[in-house]
């Protein structure tokens, strides 16, 4: 028996898992590259980047030695009142990342909480102008934008994951989702719904926040750039703040450095995260324009309202630098068409199973949408006999891999996700 095992299925919860009659786990003991070896001596391509953020794999010899070099100075300081050089130049690096009008940094601990700083800053700008009014939020269905409450309330309130939480959680306005997907010729029709709710709404509404053609956990699915940048437009015609929960898309995963580059256009807020440190550390960031921050700045009490413990951490900041630095450095366009293009060619029979709903692929995404809910357990350990680690959930089973995969490895884990498919569709 394996007494460690046998201790977590009883004393520790695992993410959306039941205490009772928990779903397997399996002892990782190592992991380098692309692979994760298990504790029994199995070793396994993933194909997940840790819930996408290990982008250059594990074990890299320049992110340990970031963290290693970091730990021979400080772990830890507060923020408050005290700086230091990996947040400042992390900060300086994100500034010129991304669109030009951000230019505010604020150093949170996951996404979520740079979700929940993004709605506080949209709250406190609009209390700043006078318009304590506008204190609603409007998205669209099928997002997910995290786990705590204010995330939560913008999460789809039917079909996400926090249903039994309504009428507990804020009330906020939801438009239809995008019925336009991104490899289709656009139709300007798709933004009326959204559209006509903003104009019906607007001077409730605080901020838009929505997740930047990509929508990860609600569904992964891709809709077309040009309903963002009608987004944009619109937000702009009703002086409504925007705001892109970019913690999915964020350096790369789309094809692009970020999502909102589909659509050229700038949100006034923008959260990061995952990637941000490779898979390191938690670490997340939201940035906002000068026009928002200043506003605040000026507005009663005079300063924006949240400070967490760990902001700003140095390991963090200094293992998220040489990650972003590392990833610049690197043909990463290159690497990600090529994965696309793989991705593309070998998930493609899944197209011909009767189970099968969709298959789909953008940047380094790929996704295998079922009729019907997988039995996570059971498709989990047919992934292991094929040698590689893929985690579905509710009706998809997707990969987001590291990018420095090879074309080998990659076709290995495409191969898995046909073979896969084909065994649950034949036994339904």
């Amino acid at each position: 028996m394996n007494e460690l095992l046998d201790f977590d299925k009883s004393h520790i919860w695992h993410p959306y898992t039941s205490m009772i009659g928990p779903l397997p786990v399996y002892e990782v003991e190592s992991a380098a590259g692309v692979r994760l070896r298990l504790a029994d001596g199995r070793e396994l391509i993933d194909g997940m980047s840790s819930w996408w953020a290990a982008i250059h794999g594990y074990n890299h010899p320049v992110l340990n030695r970031a963290v290693e070099e970091q730990l021979r100075k400080m772990a830890h300081v507060m923020f408050g009142g005290i700086t230091h050089r990996p947040a400042v130049e992390l900060a300086q690096i994100l500034v010129e990342l991304t669109p030009a009008p951000l230019q505010r940094v604020f150093l949170a601990d996951s996404g979520s909480v740079a979700v929940e700083v993004a709605i506080k800053m949209a709250f406190q700008y609009w209390q700043a102008r006078g318009q304590a009014g506008k204190n609603r939020l409007l998205t669209i269905r099928g997002g997910y934008h995290g786990d705590t409450f204010g995330a939560m309330a913008v999460c789809d309130p039917v079909n996400g994951m926090h249903h039994i939480f309504q009428g507990i959680l804020p009330q906020h306005f939801f438009a239809p989702r995008p019925t336009c997907r991104y490899d289709e010729a656009w139709d300007e029709e798709d933004l009326t719904p959204f559209a006509e709710m903003l104009e019906q709404h607007h001077d409730q509404v605080a901020a838009v926040i929505m997740e930047p053609v990509v929508q990860g956990a609600g569904g992964m699915y891709f809709y077309h750039a040009d309903y963002l940048a009608g987004v944009r437009a619109l937000c702009d015609r009703f002086d409504v703040l925007l705001i892109l929960d970019e913690i999915a898309t964020g350096f790369g995963r789309s094809g692009t450095m970020f999502g909102c580059d589909h659509a050229g256009i700038s949100p006034d807020i923008i959260c990061l995260g995952k990637a941000l440190t490779g898979g390191y550390m938690t670490l997340a960031a939201t940035l906002a324009t000068a026009e928002v921050a200043d506003t605040i700045s000026k507005g009663d009490p005079g300063l924006f309202m949240h400070g967490p413990t760990f902001m700003g951490n140095p390991l963090a900041c200094a293992v998220s630098l040489a990650s972003l630095r590392l990833l610049l450095d690197s043909p990463w366009q290159e690497r990600l068409a090529v994965i696309t293009e793989i991705l593309s060619r070998e998930l493609a029979p899944c197209q011909q199973v009767a189970g099968v709903a969709d298959v789909r692929v953008l940047g380094a995404i790929g996704v295998v949408e079922m009729h019907e809910p997988v039995d996570v357990a059971a498709v989990q350990e047919l992934f292991l006999e094929q040698g590689v680690w893929v985690r579905p959930f509710g009706r998809l089973i997707y990969i987001m891999p590291p990018y420095i995969i090879s074309r080998t490895d990659l076709s290995r884990l495409a191969r898995a996700i046909v073979t896969v498919v084909r065994t649950i569709s034949s036994s339904a």
